[in-house]
């Protein structure tokens, strides 16, 4: 459930992208999700007859909703996944990678059924540090069908009220042509600006990115899984070097999304 609702946001936020060989870029960079754009594109839910759906889950899966782990496939940060009906509004969900649980995260549907909340605690990709905590809400866009449960619909990502500092800052350091990138949760990189391909590292998700200049101020990054663009992003830094805007779009999902971050 978090994931869904979180991935233009968790891209975003933890975007790994360089800096051009300007000090306006240099340091310690933290997002401000007040200034979120959520992508319009909903997340869409079925739970019914004991079976829940993940439409938008890339990739989608079908699986019993029974509280057992269910295995999966394509997806690689986690390998199994376990939802467990609480009540007719509340599910918790529980995804494990190897055997051991990497996220946990509960949805509550409001009593009226057009509200969302959901809280999580993700270690799929942390690299054994803390992991990432937050809440969010979402709002409904189209319901389930009837006698599904409260869940089930399209729901529109709204806002993320909380996110822990380790999954909203990141840090550059630059060094002539070169740039290194670093996040407290252990995803780094040193690339040059010249478009070729550099490997990720602490990210199975990502496995290399290719950096780009687009005038002075702006740089854009494409990420890869095996080769395979999955997301390109945007960061253009102001003219007096404390802010910075930063677009990032989701080519497996269609999505796109903006968010601002202030230097530190």
């Amino acid at each position: 459930m978090k994931r869904i609702f979180l991935a233009g946001t968790l891209a975003a936020v933890s975007i790994t992208m360089a800096a051009p060989a300007q000090s306006a870029f240099n340091g310690t960079w933290k997002v401000d999700l007040n200034t979120e754009a959520p992508p319009e594109k909903p997340d869409q839910f079925l739970l019914q007859g004991g079976m829940y759906e993940c439409k938008t889950c890339n990739p989608p899966y079908t699986i019993r909703a029974d509280g057992s782990d269910q295995p999966i496939r394509g997806n690689p940060y986690i390998d199994t996944v376990a939802i467990k009906v609480v009540s007719d509004r509340v599910i918790e969900e529980t995804d494990k990678k190897g055997g051991k649980v990497v996220t946990s995260s509960t949805a509550t549907v409001s009593p009226d059924g057009k509200k969302l909340e959901f809280s999580f605690v993700d270690s799929s990709n942390t690299n054994g540090g803390p992991p990432v905590e937050g809440k969010g809400r979402a709002t409904l866009a189209a319901a389930g069908p009837p006698g599904s449960h409260a869940i089930s619909g399209s729901w529109r990502f709204e806002k993320m009220e909380s996110l822990s500092d380790n999954g909203t800052v990141w840090t550059y350091k630059v060094n002539g042509d070169e740039i290194a990138m670093s996040t407290p949760t252990g995803q780094s990189y040193t690339a040059k600006l010249d478009g070729t391909d550099a490997p990720m590292k602490g990210d199975p998700g990502v496995t290399s990115v290719s950096l780009k200049m687009i005038g002075g101020d702006t740089l854009e990054e494409t990420d890869k899984r095996d080769g395979k663009v999955i997301s390109v992003s945007k960061m253009t830094v102001s003219a007096d070097g404390k802010k910075a805007k930063i677009s990032f779009e989701d080519k497996q999902q269609n999505r796109t999304s903006t968010i601002d971050a202030v230097k530190q």
